[in-house]
């Protein structure tokens, strides 16, 4: 099939996604979301392996800014994508197959997201992960409870309050990150070699078994979806990312 914002490839029991949004940064809008979530509808009965990669230069960064910008510039009002988005994820970490995130480049905000919602995560030497949106105003509501899963509450909290790049030798460190290499296929070969002997029926009852030992991302959907259609409703902060947009300055840049 064709799809407006990925590519996809399936080969035997593996699908493979990659983010294909060049001309916008691979950034997040509701085409991607729902592209995505109709391939994994179709992976849920004979696909055990699914990869998400992106380009060269970058993974995923996150909301569409853009969007938001010619929303306002044609007086239309904000629509809020963050319950498909944040179900997508759900279905990264608890569906009946072993998600991957292959990340080159920058994995920024709602990237970020998608790779600490995956099952493992491969990068080579130049991915870079980061949490940008508390200089607009915003906090990653949707992307805390997966990294916290991931990586756990500390360094999570320091990755919002910072938001500067952090390197994948730190990403690794912190458990964001499972391996890594000069060649991020190099990296995902070689696990590919040992999970295709996974059967899909062991993998489906494995995952089902994880995602019963807690309920923390289902308890937090409710609390994550309020508190980001509250920042997105904020007209300060979508004026400092429209502004942004227009001129490149930051909220705080007179």
């Amino acid at each position: 099939m064709n799809y407006k914002t990925i590519k996809v490839e399936v080969k035997g029991n593996s699908c493979f996604i990659q983010f294909n949004r060049s001309e916008s940064n691979n950034t997040i809008n509701k085409v991607l979301i729902d592209e995505c979530n109709e391939v994994l509808d179709m992976c849920e009965e004979s696909i055990t392996i699914v990869v998400f990669k992106g380009l060269p230069e970058v993974f995923c960064f996150g909301a569409d800014f853009k969007e938001v910008h010619n929303k306002m510039a044609d007086g239309q009002e904000q629509e809020s994508y963050s319950e498909p988005l944040y179900d997508l994820w759900l279905k990264i970490a608890t569906g009946p197959y072993i998600t991957i995130a292959l990340v080159c480049g920058k994995a920024n905000a709602g990237g970020v997201g998608f790779v600490a919602a995956c099952d493992i995560v491969l990068a080579d030497d130049t991915a870079i992960f980061s949490l940008s949106e508390l200089l607009f105003g915003l906090f990653p509501a949707c992307v805390l409870p997966f990294l916290i899963r991931r990586i756990g509450y500390s360094k999570a909290h320091y990755m919002t309050l910072m938001t500067k790049p952090v390197s994948v030798e730190q990403a690794y460190k912190w458990g964001l990150v499972d391996s890594y290499g000069t060649n991020g296929d190099a990296q995902l070969g070689k696990h590919m070699l040992r999970l295709r002997y996974l059967s899909k029926k062991g993998v489906k009852r494995y995952k089902s078994y994880m995602s019963n030992l807690s309920d923390f991302l289902i308890r937090s959907k409710d609390t994550a979806l309020t508190a980001n259609l509250e920042i997105f409703s904020d007209t300060g902060n979508l004026k400092g990312i429209y502004r942004f947009v227009d001129t490149g300055q930051f909220p705080w840049e007179n």
